[in-house]
């Protein structure tokens, strides 16, 4: 009997590993400076290792309940009601998750039936298109335009339809590093107010925003949070993305969709990591209030080392990421450049075009300075070669 291998068909045909992942590798090859997948390259607090392994001793090393656990649940109420004046439930409305990822999907696989229309904002994270694929939904997209990435609200209106039934935002804005006014959500609710539509709001660097006015949450306004779901991550907070651990705040009957997906998916989330970040949260609440502050100095460090370059260098209101221009350096498409820039400075980026279903004609590349100072600093020196 003849043996065949047997290949599935695929369900996601055309995606294959991730720009941050290539790009990493790309970097690590080429001994490059990696500023282009988001993550640090210090550690998070020493007071957050220390309880991890307090806890890891005190035996807290078996299954977590599936909603997360009571005292991690507790900070993040309290959390919330001190930044947002929202008090969620603490049984209901929290869910802790695998990430902030497993949250995005586990929220849209809840949500998205077959033929259902989803609408989100471009450039835009790559994990929506995928999940909203596998649900069985029609992903409608609105192109976001730089240097300012602003909604166009009168196009967003055009968009929606009977089968409208999820609006995913992100704020602050990865990669754009913009952010959300309270306007937006005021545009958004007006749009959306007569028609069941759900709105999932990524907010997973709600914790660096630099502008006056500081992070607009979903869960701030009234009536947009009885039918939204907002996404955290404590990976971002506590520079420990290794962790992989985030949650999502839902009114209860949302909620009990998402958990229907979650404890079939990760089910629970790693017990001692969750026991140690309550602890964080309630002795050393200054750690995230204290963030923007430790961003911006990183931020404006970059910005300064980079005023000697030819980039031209894009606003940064939020995130840990900064847009520049190379259109006075190259012709070469955004990816090429990018692939250039690693292999012959010694600089690995993100191309903004992998962001975009329809072509991006601009000349922008993402940089991460979620990074010590001597890194910025020899980033820096070698882009202001170009």
């Amino acid at each position: 009997m003849t043996q065949h291998n047997l290949i599935p068909e695929s369900k996601l045909p055309a995606l294959g590993t991730t720009i941050f992942t290539q790009m990493s590798a790309l970097a690590q090859q080429h001994n490059a400076i990696n500023l282009s997948q988001g993550f640090p390259d210090f550690d998070g607090p020493r007071y957050l290792q220390e309880r991890l392994a307090h806890h890891v001793s005190q035996g807290a090393n078996q299954y977590a309940p599936m909603i997360g656990v009571l005292p991690l649940r507790e900070a993040i109420v309290e959390k919330t009601a001190a930044l947002y004046g929202h008090t969620p439930d603490i049984n209901s409305d929290i869910t802790v998750t695998t990430g902030a990822t497993e949250a995005l999907y586990a929220a849209i696989t809840a949500l998205v039936r077959q033929g259902d229309e989803v609408i989100c904002f471009d450039p835009s994270y790559d994990s929506y298109a995928p999940a909203v694929q596998l649900a069985g939904g029609v992903l409608k997209r609105i192109a976001l335009q730089p240097p300012g990435f602003r909604v166009d609200w009168r196009e967003f209106r055009g968009l929606l339809s009977s089968k409208t039934r999820l609006v995913i935002l992100n704020t602050p804005h990865n990669p754009s590093a913009t952010v959300w006014r309270k306007s937006d959500y005021a545009e958004l609710w007006q749009a959306i107010a007569e028609q069941e539509i759900f709105v999932l709001s990524d907010e997973v660097y709600e914790h660096i925003c630099f502008t006056e006015e500081g992070h607009a949450s979903v869960l701030a306004h009234a009536e947009l949070r009885q039918r939204s779901i907002a996404v955290s991550s404590f990976g971002k907070t506590f520079h420990m993305t290794g962790w992989k651990v985030g949650y999502c705040i839902a009114p209860a009957a949302i909620s009990a969709e998402i958990r229907k997906v979650h404890q079939y998916l990760t089910f629970s989330v790693n017990t001692p990591a969750q026991l140690a970040i309550a602890d964080m949260l309630r002795q050393a609440p200054e750690h995230y209030r204290e963030l923007p502050e430790f961003y911006r100095a990183r931020r404006d460090r970059f910005i300064q080392a980079l005023s000697a370059s030819r980039f031209k260098l894009l606003p940064c209101e939020g995130t840990y990421f900064l847009l520049v221009d190379y259109s006075a350096i190259s012709d070469l498409d955004d990816v090429s450049f990018c692939q250039l820039l690693t292999k012959e400075v010694g600089v690995a980026a993100i191309p903004l075009s992998v962001f975009c279903a329809e072509p991006f004609p601009h000349k922008l590349i993402r940089l991460c300075f979620a990074k010590q100072e001597a890194t910025l600093d020899a980033a820096a020196e070698r882009l202001c070669q170009l």
